[in-house]
């Protein structure tokens, strides 16, 4: 069994060397390939392309591995490990041309992150965390920021591709967006709970995120020291995900639970 540090060397790696691919092909046209849940669920050849290359790249070397990823078929392994994939979040930004975007892995061993790592690709940032290790931007610590109040946070957030999902995301804004000193709105999971780790961002919370969103941006946050959670107790799934200050966190999960953000 491999070692956290070991594993994420190696998700490193080829994280890296998936973020050159997106941002190589970039240079050229982008198209839809094909939609999922909805016409406005996108995935881009590219998508795929990022994928194959992980998957690749990750069962060469430990061929007894799990794989799951967004964009192609589970792998079942024996090894205990599984890898869990994002090949490009934020592909609406990426067709778009909005410079932010990211290739996401995380590593379980035994059904808990140990290991994860988010490539900004345009940026070239590299956000790492192991589990009990600390979490690191460029090498270098990060931790969330000092806020303590709601009233002073500036919370990042999300939105579903279902229409009837986003009517209710914004009545939860409009709820919340005078109880915050602000809402950003990003594109880009991963990144929204990075940017909580390394203090850009006092708290994010979504709705609809999958573990591929959150499993690597979700350890790097807590390991910053951000508190991690769902609603009324729950851990972090497509439920529900909210990181934040520990300060702001029992404040922002109360008024997201007053607003009632499970109901569509």
């Amino acid at each position: 069994m491999s070692t956290p540090q070991e594993l994420l060397k190696l998700a490193v790696t080829v994280a890296t060397e998936a973020a050159d691919l997106i941002v190589e092909r970039r240079r050229g046209t982008i198209t839809v390939a094909d939609t999922k849940s909805t016409a406005t669920d996108i995935v881009t050849a590219v998508d795929r392309e990022s994928e194959e290359l992980i998957r690749a790249r990750v069962l060469a070397a430990r061929p007894d591995d799990s794989f799951l990823g967004e964009e192609g078929d589970d792998i079942n392994g024996t090894s205990g490990v599984r890898w869990v994939v994002d090949p490009i979040d934020g592909t609406v930004n990426y067709l778009y041309d909005l410079p932010t975007y990211a290739v996401s892995i995380a590593v379980e061993q035994d059904g808990r992150t140990v290991a994860g790592v988010v490539v900004d690709a345009p940026k070239g940032e590299v956000f790492t965390a192991t589990l009990g290790g600390g979490a690191f931007l460029d090498g270098k610590p990060i931790r969330v920021s000092d806020c303590t109040s709601l009233d002073r946070a500036l919370v990042g957030t999300g939105f579903g591709y279902d229409p009837d999902r986003r009517v209710v995301q914004a009545e939860v804004v409009q709820q919340l967006i005078a109880k915050v000193r602000d809402i950003r709105r990003i594109g880009v999971g991963a990144i929204d709970l990075c940017y909580v780790g390394c203090g850009r961002l006092d708290a994010v919370y979504e709705r609809g995120l999958n573990p591929w969103d959150y499993g690597a941006g979700a350890l790097v946050a807590a390991e910053a020291g951000a508190r991690i959670g769902g609603l009324h107790g729950a851990e972090v799934s497509p439920e529900m995900s909210i990181a934040a200050t520990p300060a702001v966190f029992d404040a922002l999960h109360d008024a997201l639970a007053a607003a009632d953000p499970l109901r569509a």
